[in-house]
């Protein structure tokens, strides 16, 4: 419970912007039951696409703004980074102290957002990846100046509904946004390419894909549910003379490792591009 009493799967949600990731969000929260449809309001820029998320997923939905904040309980903040300061101006009236807001821009900074509102609004900034629309995502928090335990822990509350959720110092969102939310796009391109080379191997490229993609989501559980380190795990699979040892030979003349690293990093630096 936070400060102004309410549980927040009892609250009124606003998701001011309904793109990939808003959309994302609230298929996730209606999947894992989280929230009833009449509890969610969605914004989106075009009428046509406000009408197709209503019709989609049964919750109210429009392109007014101030009209989805008032009345709300939460707030995520869902619109392009540079679209943020317009919307904050824009909402900003309508904002006060009992609402608890959740930005998710990425790259936007708590103190840019924190200008902008009215003094007392807790703040808390979110970075999740499109994987909460299936519940498997992974959201990295921080709270801001008024932001108190309790508020974070609302946040924590919604995130892990659909997936992991870590806690960070802001200086460390970069890194989650270019890590985490970059991520899954890096392993798309792992899996596409792994599923090239079953094809290559003769299998059908239905079947090829779905051996890649199940092998990534066995790993990654691997990972998370033993929590041993990575290569530990690898050398389980690494028997001596075998193939797998022949195939990790290949990665590494190929320089996969040191792409994948690099990968994160250029990610992050562009994140920190404010």
């Amino acid at each position: 419970m936070n400060g102004s009493g309410w549980m927040w799967n009892e609250a009124r949600v606003a998701v001011l912007g309904g793109g990939t990731i808003g959309e994302s969000l609230i298929a996730g929260l209606l999947r894992a039951g989280a929230l009833p449809p009449e509890h969610l309001t969605v914004t989106a820029r075009r009428s046509a696409s406000a009408a197709r998320l209503s019709s989609t997923y049964g919750v109210c939905a429009g392109t007014d703004n101030r009209e989805a904040v008032d009345g709300a309980d939460l707030i995520l903040l869902c619109v392009k980074p540079g679209t943020v300061p317009e919307v904050l101006d824009e909402i900003r009236p309508h904002l006060h102290g009992e609402q608890l807001l959740i930005s998710v821009a990425a790259s936007v900074p708590l103190a840019v957002i924190e200008e902008r509102v009215p003094g007392g609004v807790p703040v808390v900034r979110a970075m999740p990846n499109t994987a909460v629309r299936i519940g498997y995502g992974i959201t990295g928090l921080c709270a801001g100046s008024f932001a108190s335990a309790a508020h974070l822990e609302q946040a924590r509350s919604l995130f892990s509904e659909v997936g992991h959720v870590v806690e960070v110092d802001e200086r460390h969102m970069d890194a989650v946004t270019g890590l985490a939310a970059s991520g899954p796009a890096f392993i798309y391109v792992v899996i596409e390419a792994m599923a090239e080379g079953g094809v290559k191997a003769g299998l059908p490229r239905d079947t090829a894909t779905a051996l890649a993609a199940q092998a990534v989501r066995g790993a990654g559980a691997m990972v998370l549910e033993t929590g041993e380190h990575p290569a530990l795990l690898k050398d389980m699979v690494t028997t001596p003379a075998g193939c797998t040892i022949d195939g990790l030979m290949e990665l590494e003349a190929g320089g996969l490792r040191v792409t994948l690293i690099r990968s994160v990093v250029r990610a992050t630096e562009r994140a920190g591009d404010h």
